[in-house]
């Protein structure tokens, strides 16, 4: 603490009162807080706001400077995911000429093509087996499955009609954009965060129609 340290103007100070040690401290606190909740964050802008704030003349009020965090962390964050997702899968499907896309966006390529006989009488009634793995962008494997007996309806509406395409004994490898994974509220359960596009790969052991 005894040596120098760079203000948010860029000067270095050197703390020769209590008070500089005691406003280090402070700022260091801020600076560790604000990097877990935005790394992007601009430092100079962020100091500008406090200088403002010190000198009485902040140009946002309280209530402004609130309802305009709350849109940037629902409605701005969501919208820049959806438009980056978007160019990605596109890139994609250009780039491998074997992925399909629906009109939700899902990208997708049949690895195996299985029984197409019962395909259009699919229904929500359905039962399916099957064995998956689901990745993020990152690689990172968030879940891995050998088996997975559920209903036709409670899959990630993602997958619902890609399955139906793919059909019974068949083979898919879908990327799903959040919009038709685990959208704006993720899965904390998974470790999904919000705004998340999950690659799932799935084998289709078993399809049970009713």
């Amino acid at each position: 603490m005894a040596g120098m340290f760079s203000s948010c103007g860029g000067h270095k100070t050197k703390l020769a009162m209590d008070t500089d040690s005691l406003s280090y401290v402070v700022g260091l606190n801020i600076g560790h807080t604000l990097m877990e909740m935005d790394s992007t964050l601009n430092v100079e802008t962020v100091c500008n706001a406090i200088r403002d704030v010190y000198n009485g003349t902040p140009r946002m009020t309280m209530e402004e400077a609130r309802d305009y965090f709350l849109a940037e962390k629902t409605y701005f964050i969501h919208e820049r995911a959806a438009a980056y997702q978007e160019q990605f899968l596109a890139d994609l499907s250009k780039s491998d000429r074997k992925y399909a896309r629906t009109r939700t966006g899902v990208t997708y390529k049949i690895e195996q093509l299985g029984d197409q006989s019962r395909q259009r009488s699919m229904n929500l009634r359905d039962t399916v087996r099957i064995a998956y793995t689901i990745t993020d962008e990152q690689g990172r494997v968030i879940v891995e499955r050998d088996t997975l007996r559920d209903s036709y309806r409670n899959l990630v509406k993602g997958l619902q009609e890609v399955v139906r395409l793919t059909g019974n004994g068949g083979h898919f490898n879908a990327w799903l954009p959040s919009s038709q994974a685990y959208g704006i509220e993720g899965n904390a359960e998974l470790g999904v965060e919000a705004n998340t596009m999950l690659n799932y790969d799935v084998n289709i052991l078993d399809i049970k129609y009713h």
